[in-house]
């Protein structure tokens, strides 16, 4: 039976999932330098519009329908099947189409979370070939071995309720390949670049924010007790999180700075997703103190360490932090939350944590080679990083023809 509280919900939270990904465009945005921000908001914007059509033509056939442990194939294809009746697998209270707009939002946001490790070096067109592939080959399988009816990882007991593996550490693990084969900017090595514009940054933050309890509330799929405490505790380790940054930056820099504060945040945001329908708010206050130490760590000493260039960490912030919300999952579950799900190490689970071990495991390999493959396929066929001239004049200029400020003489 449809229920109209619930259809309106999820399409609610659908919306704000959407809206995650213009946030996420001014959240990197603001990170770059100004003769890039223009290429930023094209890339996150135009995967609204190619993965929006992608999803419907096949993108959530090969993801959702029911398949091998692989992935979904091709009984959906155009939306075949999928109609305004109940798809009882996934929600006897909402339409399947309403299911299927509402992963879709999910499908969008993914690649773009990606761009951050690349950013101000690859040319459009080898862009546009990457995600469109990567949304195919890599998000899809891991999409439909989480949460498909036949998945593997399903099958096997993983608990992922809002998209820590299939969202955070599989875009997060590719951003990491990205960026080591794609290279470093020009001259990463000798000249500083710090934000341009630094309240985008909080901007995209706030919004992602906001738009977060679409995310992670809305996967409950229903306005019910689950639903709010995933709204709840996804609040609370967000803020757990900003706070812990903020005292981390006051403790070792000296001062407590904006862009640490909400980086933190997005940071608790990312580690509370896999967690927030199985965990309780105490636990979700450890998992944000927490996340910004394991991330802190990422990106100011391993990354400097080791001299990678993952420009706006998408690694050091969404792989880590999805990694640790996985693992912590399988620490904090708690059937009193949630008894669909099952009962963390914590509470005399030891199996769960080896569960969501085995997960985090498998999609880091799996992202990991295929997007290596991806990126070396569409580098001999098109070539994917911009001509240095390109670079230096900027990708704004030199990819859209567009500059994102006018000065008047």
């Amino acid at each position: 039976m449809i229920n109209s509280g619930d259809t309106a919900f999820v399409l609610m939270s659908a919306a704000l999932v959407l809206l995650m990904t213009p946030a996420l465009a001014f959240f990197y945005g603001g990170m770059v330098r100004r003769k890039n921000v223009l290429g930023i908001l094209m890339q996150c914007f135009i995967l609204m519009c190619v993965v929006s059509v992608q999803w419907v033509l096949y993108g959530y056939s090969l993801s959702f329908a029911p398949g091998d442990g692989f992935w979904g194939g091709f009984g959906w294809l155009g939306l075949n099947g999928v109609g305004l009746e109940p798809y009882a697998d996934y929600s006897a209270t909402i339409p399947h189409q309403a299911f299927m707009i509402f992963q879709a939002m999910f499908a969008i946001i993914t690649p773009a979370l990606i761009l951050g490790a690349f950013a101000e070096r690859m040319k459009f067109s080898s862009f546009l070939a990457i995600m469109l592939l990567w949304a195919t080959f890599v998000y899809a399988p891991i999409c439909h071995w989480v949460w498909g009816v036949g998945g593997f990882l399903r099958k096997l007991g993983a608990l992922d309720f809002a998209g820590g593996t299939v969202v955070h550490i599989n875009a997060g693990i590719a951003a990491l390949v990205t960026a080591l084969v794609i290279g470093k900017r020009k001259n990463y090595d000798h000249k500083p670049t710090p934000p341009h514009n630094v309240p985008f940054i909080v901007l995209g933050a706030g919004l992602l924010w906001f738009g977060w309890f679409g995310f992670n509330a809305g996967s409950a799929l229903a306005a019910n007790g689950l639903a709010v405490n995933a709204f709840v505790v996804t609040n609370t380790a967000a803020a757990a999180a900003g706070l812990s940054w903020a005292l981390l930056d006051w403790m070792f820099n000296g001062k407590p700075t904006i862009f640490g504060c909400v980086t933190g945040a997005v940071a608790g945001l990312v580690a509370i997703t896999p967690a927030a329908g199985f965990v309780n708010v105490i636990s979700a206050i450890i998992i944000g103190i927490l996340v910004s130490v394991f991330c802190f760590i990422a990106v100011t000493v391993i990354k400097p360490k080791f001299g990678y260039d993952d420009s706006l960490d998408a690694f050091g912030v969404h792989c880590v932090g999805g990694i640790w919300g996985a693992l912590a999952t399988g620490l904090f579950a708690s059937k009193s939350v949630n008894p669909a799900g099952a009962d963390g190490l914590f509470y005399g689970n030891p199996q769960q944590f080896i569960v969501q071990l085995k997960a985090v495991l498998v999609t880091i390999a799996y992202s990991a080679i295929v997007t290596l493959v991806i990126y070396k396929l569409v580098d001999v066929v098109m070539g994917v990083r911009a001509t240095e001239k390109d670079e230096i004049i900027g990708l704004d200029l030199t990819q859209h023809h567009e500059t994102a400020y006018t000065v008047l003489e």
